[in-house]
């Protein structure tokens, strides 16, 4: 039996609460203990609460100690939108975007999506799972505990079982990782001109195999210009509900097109971009349990200016989370310390706002609540440990790294070094 004690940490933050999404005002609510503890027993958590009630337990006192003096103790980000099997980067793409190409001129050039298809559908299994554990590495090292990921840049039955066979690969190594079909990323090049076609091969074909192997839970579409259109997006998530997967939306990032009114009206987990969302949008999903996840990493990097409209869904009453968006082209982050500073900065969210939208309500996009996303007794141990005093100092330094550990299911899985040469 493993045992260990992670004590008097300066702010404790349990985010513990009502069963459901944070909404509103209960988004500031971190339930944060001053001078907490926490207590784990074979990667569950089994005590929480003031440090010297919890470590005065009698099954505690022998367990391995990890000191958080000083320190702000929190549940592991869940990142619940990422591109984590992607190829190499789009830097052909970057330099284009410097010289005043729009993302449109960029993918109409032959960049953008399509290149990285091209990318993934010549690169061997095990080159894509290296460079995808790079960038796992890297998501520990900010803090993150769980992600979900997708496929979608294959967009052929080679391409896409290469993306879900390296997702699978890739779960519990060290992170969790909960894959996504993204069958409907973009009409591919052999359907060109055809993407009714398309959408009928991949509901008929791709996702009875999909879900037959178990490779993934969740199927997502990218509904805008230049990707797939309301009425195909109807046809993929109906069919995909119909099948035992749940739902996701790439929605209303360049373009209003009406797909978060249709995914909520399906039952999707979470809607996601959102920068052209409006009043009627987000009176939908305050009335609903489809969580508004907003990705400001994407738009920083595409030097655009129309972030989501944060405050307006709040205080309409949406359920928020936050995600880095990864991915090769437009938001090439695994930090979601600096997805939480862009949130403050652009978006107008508080930095208690942001770690719940980072935390428990990315859980709940996820469907995950009750395993993660809090500290609480029954959950896992997925925690954070950052080398500050207020948890406001987490989104106030942006672009810098302030995790002193990660720990999934209670083992370490990063620790910051030292700096050496320095006195």
């Amino acid at each position: 039996m493993s045992k260990l004690l992670i004590r008097g940490a300066k702010q404790l933050l349990t985010l513990r609460g009502p069963g459901g999404p944070r909404r509103g005002a209960a988004l500031r609510d971190l339930g944060m203990i001053q001078d907490g503890s926490l207590f784990i027993v074979n990667g569950i958590i089994a005590e929480v609460g003031p440090t010297r009630r919890v470590e005065n337990l009698a099954s505690a006192r022998k367990a391995e100690a990890i000191d958080a003096s000083g320190c702000v103790v929190m549940p592991g980000f869940v990142d619940s939108h990422t591109h984590l099997v992607c190829g190499p980067p789009r830097l052909v793409d970057f330099e284009m975007r410097i010289a005043g190409a729009s993302y449109h001129d960029i993918a109409a050039a032959g960049g953008g999506i399509l290149a990285s298809v091209r990318s993934v559908r010549e690169s061997s299994l095990q080159h894509l799972l290296y460079l995808a554990r790079r960038t796992v590495r890297d998501f520990a090292r900010h803090g993150a505990t769980t992600l979900e990921a997708k496929s979608g840049y294959g967009l052929d039955e080679s391409g896409e079982w290469k993306a879900l066979r390296a997702l699978a690969a890739l779960n519990g190594h060290p992170l969790e990782v909960v894959p996504t079909y993204l069958g409907a990323h973009l009409v591919p090049p052999e359907y060109e001109g055809r993407g009714d076609d398309y959408i009928d091969w991949v509901t008929a074909t791709m996702m009875p195999k999909i879900r037959k192997r178990g490779l993934a839970r969740f199927a997502d579409i990218y509904c805008d210009r230049g990707a797939f259109t309301l009425e195909q997006s109807r046809r993929y998530l109906t069919a995909a509900r119909s099948q035992g997967f749940l739902l996701k939306a790439h929605a209303e990032q360049f373009e209003r097109t009406g797909i978060a009114q249709l995914a909520i009206e399906l039952g999707a987990a979470s809607v996601d971009h959102l920068e052209q969302a409006t009043d009627e949008d987000a009176g939908l999903l305050a009335a609903s349990n489809t969580i508004a996840t907003l990705l400001p990493g994407s738009v920083y990097h595409l030097g655009l200016r129309r972030y989501a409209p944060a405050r307006r869904l709040i205080d309409a009453g949406a359920a928020v989370a936050l995600a880095t968006d990864f991915n090769p082209g437009t938001s090439p982050s695994s930090s979601m310390p600096m997805v939480l500073s862009l949130a403050c900065a652009e978006m107008r969210m508080t930095p208690a706002e942001c770690i719940s939208a980072a935390t428990i309500n990315g859980a709940h996009a996820l469907r995950m609540a009750g395993s993660a996303g809090s500290l609480e007794v029954g959950k896992q141990a997925d925690i954070a440990i950052f080398s500050v005093s207020d948890y406001r100092e987490i989104p106030y330094h942006f672009g810098v790294n302030q995790v002193a550990m990660a720990i999934k299911r209670g083992e370490v899985i990063y620790q910051a070094g030292e700096v050496t040469g320095v006195e």
